[in-house]
C-alpha cells in the first residue's frame, strides 16, 4: 500500500474506529475511558454499550459513507443528491441523529434552503454535525488542492448547518487531511490554513488550534464545532501514536463519538492504516439506514477509501 493510499485508508478507517470506540462513552465524564481501560494495548476497548453493539459505528460514519457513495456514483459533488441520501437515512430511523440535522432533513424544505432557513430561525447552527462526517470527502477532494478541498468542505457542511462557522471547521479539517495525504505535517500547515479562513471566523479557530490550547480551556461543550476540532488537533499534537490520540480524545468525555471520529480521521491520515490496532478494526461495522440492510465492515471501508482516492490520483 503506497503512502497516499495508506493515509487515505487511515483517515476513513480511523474516523470510523474513533466513532465506534467513543460511542459507549458519549455524554459521560472526562476520564471514564481510562478508568475502565487504564493500560494502552491491553484490549477490550471496543466494548459497546449505551445502545451500541461492539464495534458499531454511529451516525458520524453512516453519514460519511453516504457522502462517499454520492461522490463516487455522481462523479463529484452533487449537493442535491447528498441531501436526498441524508433524507432517506433520516427517514429510515437511525439509532442516533443530531437534533439540528434532523430538523433540517425532515423539515420539508429543498436542499438549498433547509439549513439556511433553520439558521435564520434559530440563529444557532455551529454544532459539529458536519465536521463529524468529513473524513471521506476530505480524502476525495485532497488531490484537488487547498482551495478546492476547503470549498468542498464548506459546501457539504452547508447542507445541514447554516452557520458559516460550521463550514470553516469542516474546511479546515479537509485541509489538514489534504496536507497529510500529500506527505506534509498537517499541524505545521495550520498557520497557513488559517489564513484561508474568513476574518470573522479566523480568530476563534486560531485560539482552539493554538499549541498552547487545552480542551479544558473550551468555553463551549465539545459538541460545538470549535472545541471539537480543537480537541482533535490537541489529541494528535500531544500524543505519538494513533491509539494514544484516540484514547485521549475519548477520555475527554462529552461528545466522545464525534471528537474521537474527528481525531481518528486526522490521526489515521497522519499515521496510516497500518498504525490502527487490528483489535479495533476487526469488530468494526457500519449499518446504513436508508440503503437497504447493508452493513459495511472494515474490508468494505478499506475498499471505499481506495476508490475515493483513485479517481483523484488517475
Amino acid at each position: 500500500m503506497g503512502a497516499a493510499r495508506d493515509a487515505a485508508v487511515g483517515a476513513v478507517i480511523g474516523s470510523a474506529v474513533g466513532d465506534a470506540l467513543g460511542a459507549p462513552f458519549e455524554f459521560g465524564p472526562a476520564g471514564a475511558f481510562t478508568a475502565r481501560f487504564p493500560a494502552p494495548g491491553a484490549g477490550g476497548e471496543m466494548c459497546g454499550g449505551g445502545g451500541w453493539d461492539r464495534g458499531e459505528a454511529t451516525d458520524d460514519t453512516q453519514m460519511a459513507v453516504h457522502v462517499a457513495e454520492s461522490l463516487l456514483e455522481r462523479g463529484g459533488l452533487d449537493p442535491a443528491d447528498v441531501f436526498a441520501r441524508f433524507q432517506r437515512w433520516a427517514a429510515a430511523g437511525p439509532k442516533d441523529i443530531g437534533l439540528q440535522t434532523e430538523d433540517v432533513l425532515t423539515g420539508g424544505l429543498p436542499w438549498d434552503a433547509a439549513a439556511r432557513e433553520h439558521f435564520r430561525v434559530n440563529q444557532r447552527a455551529a454544532g459539529n454535525g458536519a465536521l463529524m462526517r468529513a473524513a471521506t470527502s476530505a480524502v476525495y477532494f485532497a488531490a484537488q488542492g487547498r482551495r478546492a478541498t476547503m470549498a468542498a468542505g464548506r459546501r457539504l457542511a452547508a447542507l445541514t448547518h447554516g452557520d458559516p462557522a460550521a463550514w470553516e471547521g469542516t474546511a479546515l479539517f479537509h485541509e489538514l487531511v489534504r496536507a497529510a495525504l500529500a506527505g506534509e505535517d498537517p499541524l505545521a500547515a495550520l498557520p497557513d490554513a488559517l489564513t484561508h479562513v474568513p476574518a470573522e471566523h479566523r480568530e476563534r479557530y486560531a485560539v482552539v488550534l493554538d499549541p498552547g490550547w487545552h480542551p479544558d480551556d473550551a468555553t463551549e461543550f465539545n459538541g460545538a464545532v470549535w472545541p471539537c476540532l480543537g480537541s482533535a488537533v490537541w489529541a494528535v499534537r500531544t500524543t505519538r501514536t494513533f491509539e494514544d490520540a484516540v484514547r485521549a480524545a475519548v477520555d475527554l468525555g462529552g461528545d466522545t463519538d464525534t471528537v474521537a471520529a474527528v481525531t481518528g480521521g486526522l490521526a489515521g491520515a497522519v499515521y496510516g492504516y497500518d498504525a490502527i490496532p487490528a483489535r479495533w478494526t476487526r469488530p468494526l461495522h457500519v449499518p446504513l439506514p436508508g440503503a437497504g440492510r447493508r452493513v459495511l465492515g472494515a474490508a468494505e471501508l478499506v475498499e471505499l477509501a481506495g476508490r475515493l482516492l483513485t479517481p483523484q490520483r488517475g
